[in-house]
């Protein structure tokens, strides 16, 4: 009998539809209107930050993330993880800074400390960390080295909403958080994404970058009153700051994110729970279990093989084949980036062959969906499924 398995199910449940609704019922603004402006207030209180800015995806939020950063601070290399999603890369391409990698570690699936540091130089601009499938990718060593040198951190949390760092969430560490809503993840606005940051300065840049570069986005009127006096040429509602995007998201979004937020917390100890119960249930000798899960809040069940074994790996993945079990192989973003072909010319043609953990991954390492229904003696009958596989 099959488990009939998919990557995510009810991820907007009946409520968040009828939340919508009765918001349409009442003859509202669709574009960005208050319900973005309280969902972004509701997320930075969850999260803990002073401030977020609502977009149209976890990409957006990426792209608008080094475009501010290249402002204030120029040209040079971002460093980034090889295994990660490839908005990340791409968006730093797009804005003109030079990738710098590192490979990953195998209990986190997030960039490997050490590697980050090593590769600090006078040109790095920032270092871009990927949490991976719910992991925590921090450790004091990274931030202290970081703080040391004065390097910023950017985090991705498109796939870790709720993972902390010694209590304190991720996204409210670094100089920006990027987080995503797409509806795969922890919560969903069907697509959707949000940048965060503590900067009140960031903050305002951000704003002009999701709509435009106009000046009268900003929160500032202060910071409006310069560009207007600098420019008394130009018409105060049409004032182009940057040669920004047009990144906004609307107020239905907004309605289903502020829906979903309030079922955030208890869906994500059910995953957390969920994962710990896979864990324990497979076996050693042929599945990674040792993971480190201090922290973390996984929206997908990981799965790697202990070994470099082709045709072990071929087997387990006809048997979840068999079994309809919808699963991702290579992990977050399809493995390896560094072999993407949009990277082609880019970097050195075997530069991928030197990160040997994230190859790993690429071949032997695969995600399941993780969701709140899911049901113990359905995860236990997975795990005896593949135990005896041989």
């Amino acid at each position: 009998m099959s488990l009939n398995w998919p990557l995510m199910e009810n991820n907007i449940p009946r409520e968040d539809l009828d939340a919508v609704i009765e918001f349409l019922k009442g003859e509202p603004i669709l574009t960005q209107s208050k319900n973005v402006v309280a969902f972004e207030e509701e997320w930075s209180d969850w999260v803990g930050v002073k401030y977020s800015v609502f977009v149209n995806s976890g990409s957006s939020a990426n792209l608008i993330s080094m475009s501010v950063l290249k402002q204030l601070h120029g040209s040079g290399e971002i460093i980034l993880p090889t295994l990660t999603w490839v908005s990340d890369i791409a968006s730093v391409l797009q804005c003109g800074f030079k990738p710098v990698f590192v490979d990953i570690k195998l209990d986190t699936l997030s960039m490997d400390e050490d590697q980050v540091l090593a590769k600090l130089t006078p040109k790095t601009r920032a270092v871009f960390l990927t949490h991976a499938q719910g992991f925590n990718g921090l450790s004091d060593k990274l931030l202290d080295g970081l703080r040391e040198k004065n390097i910023p951190l950017i985090e991705d949390v498109c796939e870790s909403h709720g993972a902390t760092h010694k209590g304190q969430r991720l996204g409210s560490i670094g100089l920006m958080s990027n987080f995503s809503y797409y509806f795969a993840h922890h919560m969903s606005t069907i697509e959707g994404g949000m940048v965060c940051t503590n900067d009140e300065n960031i903050y305002q840049m951000c704003r002009m970058f999701r709509s435009h570069g106009m000046v009268r986005e900003m929160k500032s009127e202060e910071g409006k009153q310069k560009y207007i006096e600098e420019n008394p040429e130009l018409n105060p509602q049409f004032i182009f700051a940057f040669p920004a995007f047009n990144m906004r998201n609307n107020e239905i979004g907004a309605v289903l994110g502020r829906n979903q937020l309030k079922r955030l917390d208890a869906n994500n100890a059910k995953r957390q729970h969920n994962f710990k119960y896979f864990l324990d249930h497979l076996d050693p000798q042929k599945y990674k279990t040792d993971f480190l899960l201090e922290g973390s809040c996984n929206y997908a069940l990981n799965l790697v093989l202990q070994k470099a074994d082709p045709d072990f790996c071929e087997r387990v993945m006809q048997t979840l084949q068999d079994h309809k079990v919808e699963f991702r192989r290579g992990s977050a973003g399809g493995g390896n980036q560094l072999r993407q072909p949009y990277l082609k010319g880019i970097l050195p043609e075997d530069e991928y062959k030197k990160y040997p953990v994230v190859e790993h991954i690429h071949f032997y390492g695969f995600y399941i969906g993780n969701y709140p229904d899911l049901e113990e003696a359905k995860i236990k009958r997975l795990c005896d499924i593949l135990n005896s596989v041989d």
